[in-house]
């Protein structure tokens, strides 16, 4: 596959020896770690010369012991350019992309929370809703985890600070009350509006949750946190939350399109745009894609976690203006949710795929 710093092929479509978007199933079962093709061990001491783009990320992701989708696209390269694999050049001329296993569909979990609070900031920018209306959140509201999902007593906030916990900390009890007040039917819609045909919207998170209870035979949060630790990891990966076509799921190239509208402001009105940005700049947690690049280099993003899944999409945002829409899903074998060595290495992958179309 040829590779160039211009065209829709750059670098490596799929660095992975051809499984590229004809394989996986995108669920969070046994994987097999990319593997560069036709190169030895060391790869000329570690990127020396003649080592490609693509090689490099499959390097990266191999070492890691994981399999992954990672798109990466300027932001400000014309959108209307950019198409699928069956779609190589449109008529808008190419456009600068690292791509790899970009189309496969893949379960994207709390990465949904972008789109769900970009639709709460377009109903507040035309006075749909009033982000400081308050709300309630009581026992029976809360799923657990961080933010109001945590609390031990009702707490009383606004939509803007449920729409700030779900970004900021993940709050899925957050993340539910903001969804149940922008309407539950709306996100598929949005998705459509904004061209996003393969990203899937099912429920938000208690249907996550009462869906997981059910499938390991649970009853209760309680009861799930019993029974989860004693399952197989056969048993786990059968579980309809890690198959992308049973739950929210999209592809790398989706979401990337979908952050490139966002920071173009062209997602919605412009002070919507800049609610999402602004929220996703105030994210906590900077292992995955942060971590991968230096100082003075800002990046926004949303992340999202399942037992054997890694996954996050955002926007690097240089001192020269110049800005870079990243998505990368990690599956591993191993079921832990937290792999600091996975996190780490999507933000390597992130980061060699950004350089490359800026030195291109």
């Amino acid at each position: 596959m040829p590779e160039q710093v211009h065209g829709r092929r750059p670098y490596a479509s799929d660095p992975t020896g051809g499984a590229g978007n004809r394989g996986g199933d995108g669920r969070g079962g046994p994987v097999r770690a990319p593997q560069a093709v036709g190169r030895r061990p060391g790869l000329a001491r570690r990127y020396g010369a003649g080592v490609t783009v693509g090689e490099r990320i499959a390097d990266v992701f191999g070492r890691a012991g994981v399999a992954a989708s990672l798109h990466v696209v300027d932001v400000d390269d014309d959108p209307e350019r950019a198409g699928g694999d069956d779609d190589p050049e449109r008529a808008g001329g190419p456009v600068r992309e690292v791509a790899v296993r970009a189309d496969e569909q893949v379960v994207i979990a709390s990465v949904f929370k972008i789109l769900l609070v970009l639709e709460f900031a377009r109903q507040a920018s035309v006075g749909q809703l009033d982000p400081t209306e308050r709300v309630l959140v009581r026992a029976a509201d809360r799923l657990g985890g961080w933010g109001v999902a945590g609390c031990a007593d009702d707490a009383e906030v606004s939509l803007r600070d449920l729409a700030y916990f779900a970004m900021s900390v993940s709050d899925n009890t957050a993340a539910d009350l903001l969804l149940r007040r922008v309407g539950r039917d709306v996100l598929p819609m949005l998705a459509a509006e904004l061209g996003l045909p393969r990203t899937r919207i099912v429920g938000g998170p208690r249907e996550l949750v009462e869906t997981m209870l059910a499938d390991v035979g649970a009853r209760t949060e309680a009861e799930f946190a019993r029974i989860f630790p004693t399952l197989s990891d056969e048993r786990v990966r059968a579980m309809r939350v890690l198959d992308p076509a049973h739950t929210t799921s999209s592809t790398a190239r989706e979401m990337t399109r979908l952050l490139g509208l966002i920071w173009r402001d062209e997602a919605g009105p412009a002070p919507a745009c800049a609610t999402v940005r602004e929220l996703m700049d105030r994210q906590l947690f900077w292992t995955r894609l942060a971590s991968g690049f230096p100082p003075g280099v800002r990046v926004r993003a949303k992340t999202g976690t399942l037992p054997g899944l890694h996954l996050e999409a955002g926007v690097a945002e240089y001192p020269d203006g110049r800005r870079y829409a990243m998505a990368v899903f990690a599956r591993t074998e191993r079921l832990a949710t937290r792999r600091i060595d996975v996190d780490l290495a999507m933000g390597e992958a992130a980061r060699i795929a950004v350089e490359a179309l800026r030195d291109g």
